[in-house]
């Protein structure tokens, strides 16, 4: 199956007119998601293979997992030389942006394409989520070079022990907070036990494949799907302010997030309105859907995604 190309002008062409088989497709993009939430390492030559396939969400997938084996000791310089066409020029959006963040994982082995990221921050004909993640992208890269040059000092805000630019990097990437090495092992063991109780909660298969925790979230993602709505189920520590979440839906064609408050006792609730608090306080486009709209979810639905570009 050909699924490169080369262009007279040198770069990398993605051949988009040999569609993959679809058990093919979801066997691929299952095996890069299980390599990226696994730390496979030994496993690093098959993502770079993966990033070259003719089906968007294994290229996507790839990208993703890339950029969470960033620091567990690959080959970063052959990482970024694979994910830099990938983020330049894929014809899938929502591949390039993983392409991006996948970049940014790298931080100073990634200083070669910072012209890239910077151009496409400042592209107004690029879509509004590339620009914003280039742009974060671009910034991290360019502090941790300055890390790197300056020797700037700085602690670990759990223990207050100096950390080297590596270990910045690193947990600045994982949690968007400075650790030593030691500290960041143990919050990122008590993450993936969190991680491992949640996905124990996922039950419920959605038409598209999605497994998610219940009945209203399926009818959720049936409903996204049917209306060609690309999502993101549950994404991982999503930042919004200093806070780390996990969003039910993402939208990322619409930068919406799409939230169901599906239970009614008093914790939960705590939790609920805090959550939606961090949303207004960040200024996130936020849809909200309570058991009781389920009978109506369409009308609610379009209605409100109408307010935020969609035509349904």
């Amino acid at each position: 199956m050909a699924v490169f190309a080369s262009r007279a002008d040198g770069e990398e062409a993605w051949d988009v007119k040999n569609p993959m088989d679809r058990k093919l497709e979801k066997r691929l993009s299952d095996r890069a998601v299980a390599i990226g939430r696994e730390g496979e390492v030994a496993a690093f030559g098959e993502l770079l293979v993966l990033l070259r396939s003719s089906s968007a969400n294994a290229r996507r997938l790839a990208a993703s997992a890339l950029g969470k084996l960033a620091w567990l000791g690959v080959d970063q310089a052959a990482a970024v030389v694979a994910l830099g066409p990938v983020a330049r020029s894929d014809p899938h959006a929502q591949t390039r942006q993983y392409a991006i963040k996948a970049l940014k994982a790298y931080g100073t082995a990634a200083r070669e394409c910072l012209p890239d990221l910077r151009d496409m921050a400042a592209n107004g004909a690029e879509k509004d989520y590339i620009r914003r993640d280039a742009e974060a992208a671009a910034r991290f890269i360019e502090e941790a070079l300055r890390i790197a040059a300056a020797s700037a000092e700085r602690q670990c805000q759990r223990c207050g022990t100096k950390v080297s630019a590596e270990e910045y990097a690193r947990s600045e990437q994982a949690f968007q907070r400075v650790f030593c090495d030691r500290c960041f092992d143990e919050i990122y063991l008590e993450r993936r036990n969190f991680e491992t109780r949640v996905e124990l909660q996922k039950t419920v298969q959605a038409d598209d494949g999605t497994v998610v925790q219940s009945e209203g979230e399926r009818r959720l993602a049936d409903w996204l799907s049917a209306h060609g709505l690309a999502y993101r189920y549950d994404a991982k520590f999503r930042i919004i302010g200093e806070f780390q979440i996990r969003p039910d839906f993402y939208l990322p064609e619409l930068d919406v997030y799409v939230e169901y408050w599906g239970l009614d006792t008093p914790q939960y609730k705590m939790g609920m309105y805090k959550k939606q608090t961090l949303y207004q306080q960040e200024g996130k486009k936020l849809i909200s859907v309570y058991p009781k709209d389920l009978p109506r979810l369409d009308e609610l639905l379009c209605a409100k995604l109408r307010h935020f570009g969609f035509v349904p």
